[in-house]
């Protein structure tokens, strides 16, 4: 299976830094890290050994989430925020009417991106310069899938967008592929995270078709490896189709605690964007994702998605 089997390109390895939270320099933040178990970044610990390998409760994806109403506020956030710019280049600009707010989502451009304070599931975390030498996270996308809880392995997780690995999944595992019935061979594989546990996004203009599958934003859809064969039936049928699909090998996690000391620290930006912005990052080239997302974003924002890479010497 093409999830377990990263022996041809390593296996999936925590970061050799210390944790961030660990790192920051203040007592809180360090004291916080302390409770991390071994401290690595970006990887979920508990009190049980076998905690690193335990995977995301899966079940919770079995039933199909109806999260119209959070997307709604998303778009309505997202045009204050483009109101509120518009406002500080030119106060002159008349307020909007009730009738124009309630039509938030149609004002808005098809790419957008903004800071927001809190992580929530289907904002993205944006990699600041502080991690310019980790070898793992440096310019790194993460989509949050799921924000999880301050339970034990419930914490939030993602997959890193922007790291390809530059093969295809028949080259990982060629022997999973001599039946030619099986329909992910020509799929490229990206590294999601240092976490083993494999996952895949899905993109589609109709999520009721997807059922089974968790809706994280509006036309991505992500799944889990032992989902592979209901992905493979929809591909059958025609529902989705290759370029439709993005597989990672890995993925990150946190304890909820620390991926917020992590983001007080300054590891992280955290952002809401647009659908179209992750649907061309699930089907082309993501290379240029960190940059297109930090510039979208504005200001100092703008500013950091220019400068070099930090020096750690």
């Amino acid at each position: 299976m093409w999830a377990l089997n990263t022996k041809a390109g390593g296996t999936c390895l925590p970061p050799i830094r210390p944790a961030p939270a660990a790192r920051a320099g203040d007592e809180e933040a360090e004291s916080k890290a302390s409770s991390f178990g071994s401290g690595d970044a970006s990887v979920p610990t508990g009190d049980s050994s076998d905690g690193l390998n335990k995977p995301p409760d899966e079940s919770k994806s079995t039933e199909p989430i109806n999260i119209s109403n959070s997307n709604y506020w998303r778009d309505v956030r997202a045009n204050l925020v483009r109101r509120e710019q518009e406002l500080l280049v030119d106060p002159s600009v008349p307020a909007e009417s009730k009738a124009s707010f309630g039509e938030a989502a149609h004002q808005l451009p098809q790419k957008w991106a903004h800071p927001i304070t809190m992580p929530e599931a289907g904002c993205v975390l944006v990699a600041t310069e502080v991690l310019d030498d980790d070898s793992v996270f440096e310019r790194t996308v993460i989509l949050l899938l799921r924000l999880g809880s301050r339970g034990t392995f419930d914490g939030p997780f993602g997959v890193i967008l922007n790291r390809p690995l530059y093969t295809k999944i028949k080259n990982v595992n060629p022997s999973s592929f001599q039946d030619q019935t099986t329909p992910f061979g020509d799929c490229a594989l990206f590294f999601g995270g240092p976490v083993d546990m494999s996952m895949f996004l899905v993109r589609t203009k109709d999520s009721s078709r997807l059922k089974g599958f968790e809706e994280v934003i509006p036309g991505i859809c992500f799944g889990f490896r032992t989902e592979l064969e209901k992905a493979g039936v929809l591909m059958k049928s025609g529902a989705i189709k290759t370029e439709d699909l993005r597989f990672f090998v890995g993925h990150a996690a946190w304890d909820y605690e620390q991926l917020l000391s992590e983001i007080r620290a300054g590891y992280w930006a955290v952002a809401s964007c647009s659908t179209e912005l992750i649907s061309d990052a699930v089907s082309t080239d993501p290379s240029c994702l960190w940059t297109k997302i930090l510039q979208l974003m504005g200001g100092h924002y703008s500013e950091l998605s220019q400068k070099p890479k930090q020096d750690s010497s």
